[in-house]
Protein backbone atom coordinates (compact mmCIF):
# COMPACT_ATOMS: atom_id res chain seq x y z
CA UNK A 1 0.00 0.00 0.00
CA UNK A 2 1.44 3.23 -0.88
CA UNK A 3 2.38 6.24 1.33
CA UNK A 4 0.98 10.09 0.63
CA UNK A 5 2.99 11.96 3.65
CA UNK A 6 0.57 14.57 2.77
CA UNK A 7 -1.64 12.65 4.81
CA UNK A 8 0.61 13.04 8.26
CA UNK A 9 0.14 16.85 8.56
CA UNK A 10 -3.34 17.62 9.84
CA UNK A 11 -1.08 18.35 13.25
CA UNK A 12 -4.32 17.28 15.73
CA UNK A 13 -3.81 17.73 18.73
CA UNK A 14 -4.03 14.98 21.18
CA UNK A 15 -7.63 14.11 22.52
CA UNK A 16 -7.33 12.89 25.79
CA UNK A 17 -5.20 12.99 29.09
CA UNK A 18 -1.69 12.97 27.67
CA UNK A 19 -0.02 12.75 31.68
CA UNK A 20 -2.60 9.22 32.31
CA UNK A 21 -2.02 7.71 28.58
CA UNK A 22 1.72 8.13 28.54
CA UNK A 23 2.06 6.63 31.89
CA UNK A 24 -0.56 3.37 30.56
CA UNK A 25 1.64 3.07 27.36
CA UNK A 26 5.08 3.20 29.88
CA UNK A 27 3.66 0.87 32.38
CA UNK A 28 2.90 -1.51 28.85
CA UNK A 29 6.18 -1.16 27.53
CA UNK A 30 7.76 -1.98 30.53
CA UNK A 31 6.07 -5.48 31.08
CA UNK A 32 7.06 -5.49 26.92
CA UNK A 33 10.95 -5.47 28.02
CA UNK A 34 10.66 -7.86 30.68
CA UNK A 35 8.94 -10.41 28.49
CA UNK A 36 11.33 -10.01 25.70
CA UNK A 37 14.15 -10.39 28.89
CA UNK A 38 12.41 -13.88 30.09
CA UNK A 39 11.15 -14.91 26.82
CA UNK A 40 14.79 -14.43 25.44
CA UNK A 41 12.97 -12.99 22.29
CA UNK A 42 14.58 -9.99 20.30
CA UNK A 43 13.47 -6.53 18.84
CA UNK A 44 13.98 -3.78 16.58
CA UNK A 45 13.03 -0.58 16.34
CA UNK A 46 14.13 1.66 13.25
CA UNK A 47 13.03 5.67 13.70
CA UNK A 48 13.59 7.96 10.53
CA UNK A 49 12.09 10.85 10.29
CA UNK A 50 12.92 15.18 9.44
CA UNK A 51 15.45 16.92 11.45
CA UNK A 52 13.58 18.38 14.64
CA UNK A 53 11.03 15.85 13.96
CA UNK A 54 10.86 14.46 17.65
CA UNK A 55 13.15 11.41 17.03
CA UNK A 56 14.84 11.83 20.06
CA UNK A 57 11.83 12.94 22.42
CA UNK A 58 10.02 10.33 21.48
CA UNK A 59 13.04 7.54 21.96
CA UNK A 60 13.59 9.33 25.59
CA UNK A 61 9.89 8.64 26.43
CA UNK A 62 9.65 5.02 25.21
CA UNK A 63 12.57 3.91 27.00
CA UNK A 64 11.66 6.01 30.19
CA UNK A 65 10.53 2.95 32.06
CA UNK A 66 12.82 0.12 30.76
CA UNK A 67 15.97 -1.56 32.24
CA UNK A 68 19.15 0.00 30.63
CA UNK A 69 20.92 -3.58 30.62
CA UNK A 70 18.26 -4.97 28.24
CA UNK A 71 18.28 -2.26 25.29
CA UNK A 72 20.26 -0.20 23.54
CA UNK A 73 19.81 3.27 21.19
CA UNK A 74 21.93 3.46 18.75
CA UNK A 75 22.25 6.99 17.08
CA UNK A 76 22.92 6.57 13.57
CA UNK A 77 25.54 9.05 11.60
CA UNK A 78 28.06 9.14 8.81
CA UNK A 79 29.83 5.77 8.35
CA UNK A 80 33.63 5.95 9.71
CA UNK A 81 36.31 4.62 7.33
CA UNK A 82 36.30 1.22 8.46
CA UNK A 83 32.95 1.24 7.79
CA UNK A 84 32.91 2.66 4.24
CA UNK A 85 34.89 0.04 3.02
CA UNK A 86 32.54 -2.87 3.96
CA UNK A 87 28.80 -3.70 2.80
CA UNK A 88 26.87 -0.75 3.95
CA UNK A 89 24.68 -3.04 5.97
CA UNK A 90 27.72 -4.29 7.97
CA UNK A 91 27.90 -1.91 10.97
CA UNK A 92 23.82 -2.63 11.31
CA UNK A 93 24.27 -6.26 11.48
CA UNK A 94 27.25 -5.23 14.57
CA UNK A 95 24.41 -3.71 16.49
CA UNK A 96 21.70 -6.49 16.26
CA UNK A 97 20.13 -7.36 19.37
CA UNK A 98 20.52 -10.40 21.12
CA UNK A 99 18.01 -12.96 22.91
CA UNK A 100 16.20 -10.22 25.60
CA UNK A 101 17.15 -7.22 23.67
CA UNK A 102 15.40 -4.66 22.35
CA UNK A 103 17.39 -2.54 19.06
CA UNK A 104 16.51 0.92 18.76
CA UNK A 105 18.02 2.54 15.81
CA UNK A 106 17.53 6.28 15.48
CA UNK A 107 18.13 6.77 11.60
CA UNK A 108 19.21 3.63 10.49
CA UNK A 109 20.02 1.57 7.22
CA UNK A 110 17.83 3.69 5.58
CA UNK A 111 20.69 6.09 5.26
CA UNK A 112 21.89 4.41 1.86
CA UNK A 113 18.70 5.34 0.05
CA UNK A 114 17.69 8.56 1.80
CA UNK A 115 20.79 11.13 2.90
CA UNK A 116 24.13 8.99 0.77
CA UNK A 117 21.46 9.08 -2.43
CA UNK A 118 20.19 12.92 -1.96
CA UNK A 119 23.98 13.86 -1.18
CA UNK A 120 25.25 11.59 -3.57
CA UNK A 121 27.75 9.43 -1.38
CA UNK A 122 26.10 6.55 -3.10
CA UNK A 123 25.97 5.81 -6.73
CA UNK A 124 22.86 5.25 -8.47
CA UNK A 125 23.48 1.38 -8.36
CA UNK A 126 24.21 1.49 -5.11
CA UNK A 127 20.98 3.21 -3.90
CA UNK A 128 18.77 1.17 -6.17
CA UNK A 129 20.23 -2.27 -5.18
CA UNK A 130 19.89 -1.20 -1.96
CA UNK A 131 15.91 -1.66 -1.75
CA UNK A 132 16.33 -5.40 -2.59
CA UNK A 133 19.14 -5.66 -0.03
CA UNK A 134 17.18 -3.72 2.98
CA UNK A 135 14.08 -5.93 2.20
CA UNK A 136 16.43 -8.95 2.48
CA UNK A 137 17.62 -7.83 5.48
CA UNK A 138 14.93 -7.13 7.36
CA UNK A 139 13.01 -10.50 5.91
CA UNK A 140 15.95 -12.46 7.51
CA UNK A 141 15.38 -10.95 10.86
CA UNK A 142 11.52 -11.48 10.98
CA UNK A 143 12.27 -15.22 9.83
CA UNK A 144 14.74 -15.30 12.44
CA UNK A 145 12.18 -14.46 15.24
CA UNK A 146 13.15 -10.65 15.52
CA UNK A 147 10.31 -8.03 15.60
CA UNK A 148 10.78 -5.43 13.81
CA UNK A 149 8.93 -1.65 13.77
CA UNK A 150 9.77 0.51 11.51
CA UNK A 151 8.65 4.55 12.38
CA UNK A 152 8.92 7.50 10.17
CA UNK A 153 7.88 10.96 12.18
CA UNK A 154 6.64 13.76 9.42
CA UNK A 155 6.28 17.34 9.57
CA UNK A 156 5.82 20.16 7.47
CA UNK A 157 9.12 22.10 6.58
CA UNK A 158 6.69 25.51 8.67
CA UNK A 159 6.84 23.22 11.78
CA UNK A 160 10.38 21.70 11.36
CA UNK A 161 11.42 26.10 10.61
CA UNK A 162 9.48 26.45 14.24
CA UNK A 163 11.66 24.24 15.86
CA UNK A 164 15.08 24.71 14.49
CA UNK A 165 14.63 28.59 15.32
CA UNK A 166 13.41 27.66 18.96
CA UNK A 167 16.38 25.34 19.18
CA UNK A 168 18.30 28.22 18.75
CA UNK A 169 16.90 30.48 20.69
CA UNK A 170 17.29 28.51 24.01
CA UNK A 171 20.70 28.72 25.37
CA UNK A 172 20.79 24.78 26.52
CA UNK A 173 19.06 23.54 23.06
CA UNK A 174 21.44 25.10 20.30
CA UNK A 175 23.97 22.24 20.19
CA UNK A 176 21.54 20.02 18.84
CA UNK A 177 21.18 22.01 15.66
CA UNK A 178 23.81 21.49 13.05
CA UNK A 179 25.18 22.38 9.40
CA UNK A 180 23.41 19.68 8.08
CA UNK A 181 20.44 20.80 9.29
CA UNK A 182 20.28 23.43 6.95
CA UNK A 183 21.52 21.64 3.62
CA UNK A 184 18.68 18.47 4.16
CA UNK A 185 16.94 21.59 4.63
CA UNK A 186 17.83 22.96 1.15
CA UNK A 187 17.47 19.89 -0.70
CA UNK A 188 13.49 18.74 1.31
CA UNK A 189 12.27 18.13 -2.35
CA UNK A 190 14.96 15.96 -3.35
CA UNK A 191 13.93 13.95 0.24
CA UNK A 192 10.17 13.96 -0.60
CA UNK A 193 11.10 12.44 -3.90
CA UNK A 194 13.48 9.67 -2.31
CA UNK A 195 10.94 9.27 0.87
CA UNK A 196 8.12 8.61 -1.72
CA UNK A 197 10.35 6.21 -3.70
CA UNK A 198 11.59 4.49 -0.24
CA UNK A 199 7.75 4.00 0.95
CA UNK A 200 7.02 2.33 -2.61
CA UNK A 201 10.16 -0.46 -2.72
CA UNK A 202 10.21 -1.19 1.23
CA UNK A 203 6.99 -0.75 2.81
CA UNK A 204 6.24 -4.72 2.68
CA UNK A 205 4.06 -7.15 4.55
CA UNK A 206 7.09 -8.66 7.46
CA UNK A 207 8.36 -5.25 7.58
CA UNK A 208 5.54 -2.64 7.37
CA UNK A 209 6.54 1.29 7.37
CA UNK A 210 4.34 3.69 10.54
CA UNK A 211 4.21 6.86 9.65
CA UNK A 212 3.83 9.28 12.64
CA UNK A 213 2.14 13.01 12.32
CA UNK A 214 4.82 14.71 14.15
CA UNK A 215 3.12 18.25 13.83
CA UNK A 216 1.80 18.59 17.42
CA UNK A 217 4.61 16.59 19.16
CA UNK A 218 2.14 15.62 22.34
CA UNK A 219 0.02 13.62 20.26
CA UNK A 220 2.95 12.50 17.66
CA UNK A 221 4.57 10.90 21.18
CA UNK A 222 1.47 9.20 22.15
CA UNK A 223 1.27 7.67 18.41
CA UNK A 224 4.18 6.17 18.46
CA UNK A 225 4.64 4.65 21.18
CA UNK A 226 1.21 3.10 21.18
CA UNK A 227 2.86 1.65 17.15
CA UNK A 228 5.57 0.48 19.09
CA UNK A 229 3.34 -1.30 21.66
CA UNK A 230 0.57 -2.98 19.67
CA UNK A 231 3.57 -3.67 17.45
CA UNK A 232 5.48 -5.64 19.96
CA UNK A 233 2.49 -7.04 22.51
CA UNK A 234 1.49 -9.26 19.29
CA UNK A 235 5.07 -10.52 18.63
CA UNK A 236 5.83 -11.50 22.42
CA UNK A 237 4.12 -13.71 24.75
CA UNK A 238 2.53 -11.34 27.40
CA UNK A 239 1.64 -13.56 30.11
CA UNK A 240 4.40 -13.22 33.50
CA UNK A 241 6.30 -16.64 33.94
CA UNK A 242 5.49 -18.55 36.98
CA UNK A 243 7.96 -18.51 39.47
CA UNK A 244 11.08 -20.77 39.70
CA UNK A 245 10.66 -23.73 42.41
CA UNK A 246 14.56 -22.93 42.96
CA UNK A 247 14.06 -19.27 44.15
CA UNK A 248 10.83 -20.06 45.38
CA UNK A 249 12.88 -22.69 48.45
CA UNK A 250 15.48 -20.62 48.49
CA UNK A 251 13.33 -17.56 49.17
CA UNK A 252 11.51 -19.84 51.95
CA UNK A 253 14.36 -21.03 53.51
CA UNK A 254 15.99 -17.11 53.73
CA UNK A 255 12.85 -15.55 54.29
CA UNK A 256 10.66 -18.19 56.11
CA UNK A 257 7.68 -17.55 53.72
CA UNK A 258 6.92 -17.80 49.82
CA UNK A 259 8.78 -15.61 47.93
Amino acid sequence: MSIDLSDYERGAKFQGHYGDTLDKLQERLSRILVAHVVHKKRAVIAIEGWDAAGKGGAIKRLTAEWDPRSYSVWPIGAPTEEEKARHFLWRFWQKLPGAGEIAIFDRSWYGRVLVERVEGLASEAQWRRAYDEINEFECQQVEDGTAMVKLFLHVTQETQDERLQARLDHPWKRWKVHAEDFRNRARREDYLDALKDMFANTNTRWAPWQVIDGNNKKAARIAALTAVVDALEKQVPMKPPQPSPEIEALAREALGKDG
